[in-house]
Parts: structure tokens; C-alpha cells; sequence
């Protein structure tokens, strides 16, 4: 039988084996890298925006190109590339985004700059998909996915808070990227740590998970969802002034609400194995529909700022949700390891619709009635799906290996 992305070819003297601890840790760091980009963005971009080296309307173009490219490297990993060779295509693919973010350095114009990060999403998606390679292959994907969450979001604040303190302070932008060749380099020390040999993704279900309605409905609902996400993220600083905010008050709010994101990634690392997915996420569909219709009234400052706190809290715990409920639609981790890319390509495409047909100049007022109707769409695809998820096995065991 011919080898497939989900089942790696056997290999001489390498037995096929569940990720050891050393593996799964070197895959978060990984995936913590490679993910880097999402919570520097609004920095180095910004100082590309002062300095002229891109325009403002460029600006949006190489921040969404980026995000997309790096969910379709996802994709592109998972349709072409084997988890048998993960150390060789994690070597590689490091070395090749380190080249690419010194490149960047000597970069000017949109074209150029929009090119060249696009491939680097490539390859930073590429490496998530490692990461996602060994997460759905563990006992616990979805708790270890809530820890990779609230990881990868305090790697991008530690991350961001040195370029902001020192590093972009003394050498400029082109000394953020340099952080982040440096950081890509590194992974290429990481690379061994990911021995050859994971074992298949289960195959007990004959049924191809791309020909099943309770498929198509879960990337659906991920879509829905961190479209709602992006779009409100996006628009924070805009929101944020038009109730009263200052630069500096939206700043601070900002670095809260990455905090709430990590204490959300935590608790759902304790609860995500003790509450059913689908009813967990309809839950959270309803309450973030209903924070953004309260933030489309522009509420007092206080208020504004204690709902993007719930915001962020509610972000980061149901994404691990997320994962669990591509389990009960396909248990083998066949979906569950499209999900980063699903997640990412949703909160790519919010901010996009969001810029393309509800902002007006400088007026982002309705932007919370577009993440609000598509928690509102997520919220009617859950409930038009309970009898799909429930017949997959919502409360199936994840994780187990024959």
C-alpha cells in the first residue's frame, strides 16, 4: 500500500512510536516560532508603515498575506509532506524562513514585501503543521492544544515586549526581523529532537473524513468562528479610541487581553476532557455575539474594556474546543490536524470581509455587527449539527493509539 501524509511508511530499525515528551516539547517550540509573526505583526508593521518602507494600504495586504499563506502551509504539509520525515522537513524548512526574514531586511515596496512574506507564512505554516503533526498523534491533542495555545501567546508577548523595549529602540524594524532569522535559525538545532517514526493516525473509520457532512460542518463552525475573532482583533484600536480611549489606554488594553487569552488557554487545559465540545462552543457563540453587539453601542470606557476582557478569555479557551470537536467528526485526527489552518484562514478572512465592506475611511463602527453575525452563523451550524456530532462520538476517547 502506498504511503500517505496519515500514514507514514515504515522505516528501517525506526519503530513507529507515540510522540515522547522531548518530541511533543521540541513541536511546541515550534509551533511557538512559527507562530511569532501573528503577535508581532501590528509592531513591525507599524514601523515598516513610518518609515516608509510600505504603504498604509500595503500594509493590510502583507499582514493578510502572510496570515492565509500561513494556513494553507498547513494545508500544504498535511497533503504533501510524511510525519515520517518531520527532523528533515523541520531542518529545512527553518533554515529557509530564517533566510527569508534576512531577505525582508532589505526589502522596500508593497510588491516586495507582500511577496516575500507570503512564501514565509508558507513555511511557517509548514512548521505548524509539525507541531499539529505530534499534538493529534498524543494521548491528550486537545489539553496539549490548550497549552500550545496559551504558549505560543506568551512567546509572542515575551517576544514583542523585547523588540518593543530594546530591540526596535536601538537597530530599528530591520532589528525585529533579524530576531525572528535568529529565532527560525534556532529551530534548526530542534529539528533531531523530532525523531523519525510517529505512528499513523488511526484508519478504523473507512469512511474518508473529507466525504463527511459532520467534516465539512466543523471546519464550517471553525471558520464562523475565528472569523468573528479577526474581525473584532483587528478593529480593537480603532473600537477603542471611539469610545475614549488614548493610544496608550488601547495599548495597555491590548497586552490585558493577551493576558486573558493565556488565563483562558489554562483553564481550558484543565476542563476541555470534562465538557462536550459542541454544546461548549454554542455557549461561546451566543456570549461573543452578544459582546459585540454590546460593543457596536460604544459603551462607557470601563465596560468597553471588561468585555474585550471576556473576549479574550473566551478566544483562547474554545480553540482547544475546536480541535476536540474535529475528533467527534473524525476520531483518527485526520480533521483535527486541518484545524490550525482552518483557524487561521478564518481569522485571515473576518478583518478582510470587515476592511472590504463595512469600513469606511477611518469609521469602524459596524465592524462588531460582522464578528456578531458570524457568531451567530457558528451558533446556527452547531445547533443545525447536534444529531451529526452526537451520532460521530462527541464523548469518544481522543487520543488512544492501537
Amino acid at each position: 500500500m502506498p504511503a500517505t501524509p496519515d500514514m507514514p511508511p515504515a522505516m528501517p530499525n525506526t519503530p513507529l512510536t507515540v510522540p515522547s515528551h522531548r518530541q511533543t516539547i521540541a513541536a511546541l517550540t515550534l509551533g511557538s516560532v512559527a507562530l511569532l509573526i501573528l503577535g508581532l505583526q501590528p509592531l513591525l508593521l507599524g514601523e515598516l508603515v513610518a518609515h516608509h518602507r510600505v504603504s498604509l494600504t500595503g500594509v493590510g495586504m502583507v499582514a493578510m498575506g502572510e496570515i492565509i499563506t500561513l494556513g494553507l502551509g498547513v494545508i500544504v504539509g498535511n497533503t504533501f509532506l510524511l510525519p515520517a520525515y518531520l527532523p528533515g522537513v523541520t531542518l529545512v524548512t527553518a533554515a529557509a524562513l530564517a533566510l527569508l526574514d534576512m531577505l525582508t531586511i532589505r526589502l522596500g515596496g508593497d510588491v516586495a514585501f507582500v511577496s516575500l512574506r507570503a512564501f514565509a507564512g508558507l513555511l511557517e505554516g509548514i512548521l505548524v503543521w509539525v507541531t499539529t503533526s505530534v499534538i493529534v498523534r498524543t494521548p491528550t491533542p486537545d489539553r496539549l492544544a490548550a497549552i500550545f495555545f496559551g504558549t505560543q501567546t506568551l512567546t509572542q508577548a515575551a517576544v514583542a515586549a523585547l523588540l518593543a523595549s530594546l530591540i526596535i529602540p536601538t537597530t530599528g524594524w530591520q532589528g525585529g526581523f533579524a530576531v525572528l532569522a535568529l529565532l527560525s535559525l534556532a529551530l534548526v538545532a530542534v529539528a533531531p529532537a523530532l525523531r523519525p517514526g510517529l505512528a499513523p493516525l488511526r484508519t478504523q473509520d473507512a469512511t474518508p473524513p473529507l466525504r463527511s457532512p459532520a467534516t465539512w460542518l466543523t471546519f464550517a463552525v471553525v471558520l464562523a468562528q475565528m472569523a468573528a475573532i479577526g474581525a473584532l482583533w483587528a478593529y480593537l484600536d480603532p473600537l477603542g479610541r471611539a469610545v475614549g480611549l488614548t493610544g496608550p489606554q488601547v495599548g495597555i488594553l491590548i497586552s490585558a487581553v493577551l493576558l486573558l487569552q493565556v488565563a483562558g488557554g489554562s483553564t481550558a487545559a484543565a476542563v476541555v476532557r470534562r465538557l462536550p465540545a459542541p454544546k461548549l462552543l454554542l455557549a461561546t457563540s451566543l456570549l461573543l455575539a452578544a459582546i459585540a453587539a454590546a460593543l457596536h453601542t460604544q459603551p462607557p470606557a470601563l465596560l468597553f474594556c471588561a468585555l474585550c476582557g471576556v473576549f479574550g478569555f473566551v478566544w483562547l479557551f474554545r480553540m482547544p474546543f475546536q480541535i476536540r470537536l474535529a475528533f467527534s467528526a473524525d476520531p483518527t485526527g485526520r480533521v483535527a490536524v486541518l484545524v490550525p489552518a482552518l483557524q487561521l484562514l478564518g481569522s485571515a478572512f473576518g478583518p478582510l470581509l470587515a476592511a472590504l465592506l463595512f469600513v469606511t475611511d477611518d469609521d469602524a463602527h459596524a465592524v462588531p455587527l460582522v464578528s456578531a453575525a458570524f457568531e451567530i452563523i457558528a451558533l446556527g451550524l452547531l445547533l443545525a449539527g447536534r444529531t451529526l456530532f452526537n451520532r460521530s462520538g462527541t464523548n469518544s476517547t481522543l487520543g488512544e493509539h492501537p
